[in-house]
């Protein structure tokens, strides 16, 4: 079901010491903010101790990653039956510095997007194009090769009651952003693209935007009629930053 969902990807950052402080200070700046879900996705190893921190606060627990296998000898990999175990809900799958670093195919990401929906978690499916492909004019038919990946195996049911996110590569931990009117358009874009196999389903699915979000330009998105939220990422490691990004969300929601 569509709904306004801001989340904090923490990437390889953190301590114990650095996420008590961030989650304390989260918990105190967001206890009246209510209506939508904020989540936080930190490092595997601490997703135990940020459940613990998260408990009896309205902030959702996310993952960043997961295996194809839900079990077996797969030395060193996560499975999804482990996350839903250990209590997170949202889980990122198909981020670009999995696609580059990881040389993680579409087909590779859609496998990891049925197995999160064959064990009721959410997938966040990042999708989204580099600079030269932007340049060259091909967002839309780079973003809708990686979504036919989940669409041509899956189907368009598939995507009800998971979350697409548009990181535009050349935008991620650069500084740089899109215009409003340029990252509307992709939203819009996308969701016409699964309206084309289902229109129920597009007109239900959330889509985020995510690329150097951050205090100066976070409102802006929650104003647009197909950007449904944030995945921030830098600007979630810090209480005051973040905490500004989720109240902005908030009073466009009361407005």
């Amino acid at each position: 079901m569509r709904h306004l969902l801001v989340m904090g990807n923490l990437k390889l950052n953190g301590s114990k010491h650095m996420l008590n402080d961030l989650i304390t200070g989260l918990r105190n700046k967001l206890r009246s903010v209510v209506g939508y879900t904020v989540a936080i996705a930190p490092p595997v190893i601490y997703l135990d101790l940020v459940k613990q921190l998260l408990a009896g606060s309205h902030i959702a627990l996310g993952a960043q990653n997961v295996d194809i296998h839900l079990s077996g000898a797969f030395t060193g990999e996560v499975s999804a039956e482990m996350l839903k175990d250990i209590g997170a809900k949202y889980i990122i799958i198909g981020h670009s510095e999995r696609r580059i670093y990881h040389k993680e195919s579409d087909e590779y990401i859609a496998e990891k997007f049925a197995v999160l929906k064959e064990v009721g978690l959410i997938p966040l499916l990042c999708i989204g194009e580099s600079a030269a492909e932007n340049k060259a004019g091909q967002t839309e038919t780079i973003c809708a090769r990686q979504l036919d990946a989940v669409l041509n195996t899956l189907g368009a049911k598939a995507f009800q009651d998971a979350v697409i996110v548009y990181e535009p590569i050349w935008a991620i931990g650069t500084g740089k952003s899109a215009s409003l009117i340029q990252v509307q358009a992709v939203h819009k874009f996308i969701r016409d693209h699964i309206s084309r196999h289902d229109a129920t389903v597009a007109e239900q699915i959330t889509i985020q935007y995510g690329g150097s979000v951050n205090t100066g330009n976070a409102a802006g998105w929650f104003t647009q009629p197909d950007i449904d939220g944030v995945l921030v990422g830098g600007a979630s490691l810090k209480v005051d930053t973040f905490s500004v990004i989720v109240k902005a969300a908030n009073e466009v929601k009361k407005s």
